[in-house]
């Protein structure tokens, strides 16, 4: 998968904030056999896959029209005064310009690496670790911020597959899933313009996105 960058050394337990869970989705999914080129199956009819660069950048055009000028954005970076000041006044004007518009309204689902961990036998399940992927586009550097992910997130395969994953984490063996996550944009903060922390003066874009439904995929 060319289009899928990932950035060593990010895989994470997601630990929400206590108390902001008041539409959770499931963390606990079936693991599934579904080919990532069929995820529209898992997924309500009118969603926006957003897996590869085209799909990302025509929902980037239907929101804010154009990219930024990253290199004036930029400037000097951080040893310009104005920096911080300038990249807070343009994301606010970019929100203030996108309001309204009916993308925002859109429910889109994108796609994380992840690997299942320990095994519970209590519920027959894995834990999942993820960890970002960052999406080449004309736009910049593409990385989607899910909100209100469950602290939990748990795989649950068929009981055919069950024993032979089990035996693989007990041996240590890496076992990859995909993770699809999908939702809508949070209206009052739903881009966020940046720069990468590797790479100075890359420009990042940032939908956010408050997940409603998660699917665990097996490749």
């Amino acid at each position: 998968m060319a289009w899928l960058l990932l950035l060593a050394g990010l895989w994470f337990w997601w630990a929400p904030p206590p108390g902001v869970m008041a539409h959770e989705p499931q963390g606990t999914r079936p693991l599934r056999t579904v080919p990532l080129s069929n995820v529209r199956s898992l997924l309500p009819q009118e969603t926006h896959v957003l897996m590869e660069a085209p799909a990302i950048e025509s929902f980037l055009d239907a929101l804010d029209q154009s990219p930024p000028d990253w290199q004036i954005l930029y400037g000097q970076g951080h040893h310009d005064p104005d920096y911080d000041e300038r990249l807070l006044t343009f994301n606010r004007a970019r929100d203030d310009r996108r309001a309204g518009r009916e993308a925002l309204d859109w429910r889109i689902a994108f796609v994380w690496p992840g690997q299942l961990t320990a095994y519970d036998p209590t519920s027959a399940s894995f834990r999942v670790a993820i960890g970002p992927s960052f999406i080449l586009t004309r736009w910049g550097l593409v990385r989607f911020k899910p909100e209100d992910l469950p602290g939990n997130l748990s795989a649950v395969p068929n009981p055919k597959t069950r024993e032979t994953l089990r035996r693989k984490v007990e041996k240590g063996q890496t076992i990859d899933v995909l993770v699809v996550m999908s939702g809508r944009l949070i209206p009052e903060e739903s881009i966020i313009y940046d720069f990468s922390h590797e790479e100075e003066g890359v420009g990042v874009v940032m939908p956010v996105v408050r997940i409603e439904q998660i699917d665990y995929l097996l490749p």
